[in-house]
């Protein structure tokens, strides 16, 4: 069974479409099959498993616009083992006809609905913004991952997020949970970064990642050869920190599967 996450956080430069690309290559290199959404009109998520987003015909937009079978947009990126459903600037447009869209909330819930159950995960990078592309994905998402930098900011945009997804909860998608917050571009010198950390577990919990993302140069770089850190430097500790972060969510699906089935 398919698992749909939204990587989700209206604040930019936190480490979202790096999570996005190098949790679904590592979660390929476990051998699970992920869809890679890339919902964000910037395209950073396409270009960073190197395809060229200046030299598409077609994208999600026109799945969800013009109703394409997502099976004629998807891309198979063989090096790192994924697939994706790519983006550029046309999301824009989505963005705006969206707003004007009947039963727009479900449009991506109904777009990948094709595709999804082929899948062990499908991973959805969205805009840095809650407008109505993250909406979508909130819809037709199961779970939220949040990426975020352990700053004050970080904090209190954080309580917009959550605002925003317990009102999915309560309207569109009951089902929809927090499925973690990682810690990103963590430095362990500094006392903020550490002082945000344990307020964040001290409110979330076991929902906090125990795995940590550490500021890496390689991980910077990678995306300008369009690879994954994997792909690019496998032994760099954005790499290794982004293989134990998919280590650590297949260990908590296994304890849930498990505990499920022991109701």
């Amino acid at each position: 069974m398919s698992k749909v996450l939204a990587l989700a956080n209206q604040k930019g430069g936190v480490g979202k479409t790096t999570t996005s690309v190098n949790l679904a290559a590592s979660l390929a290199a476990t051998k699970r099959k992920v869809l890679l959404i890339d919902l964000d009109p910037q395209g950073n998520a396409t270009m960073g498993v190197g395809v060229d987003k200046n030299a598409l015909e077609q994208t999600f937009c026109d799945c969800l616009l013009d109703g394409l079978d997502a099976h004629e947009v998807v891309h198979h990126i063989e090096n790192a083992g994924i697939d994706l459903l790519p983006a550029n600037a046309d999301m824009t447009a989505a963005e705006v006809e969206l707003m004007r869209a009947d039963n727009a909330e479900q449009r991506l819930k109904n777009s990948i609905a094709s595709v999804v159950d082929e899948y062990d995960y499908v991973l959805i990078d969205c805009p840095p913004a809650l407008n109505m592309l993250t909406l979508n994905a909130l819809v037709a998402s199961d779970g939220v991952i949040i990426p975020m930098q352990c700053e004050y900011y970080a904090l209190e945009g954080l309580t917009a997020l959550m605002d925003t997804i317990n009102q999915v909860r309560s309207s569109v998608n009951p089902d929809l949970q927090i499925e973690g917050l990682l810690r990103t571009m963590f430095d362990p010198r500094n006392t903020l970064s550490n002082d945000v950390s344990a307020q964040l577990i001290e409110h979330f919990g076991d929902r906090v990642y125990r795995t940590i993302v550490p500021r890496n140069v390689r991980l910077a770089e990678a995306p300008s050869y369009g690879l994954p850190a994997l792909l690019y430097e496998k032994t760099s500790r954005g790499a290794l920190a982004y293989l134990a972060l998919a280590g650590e969510m297949l260990r908590r699906e296994t304890r849930s599967n498990a505990a499920s089935a022991a109701v």
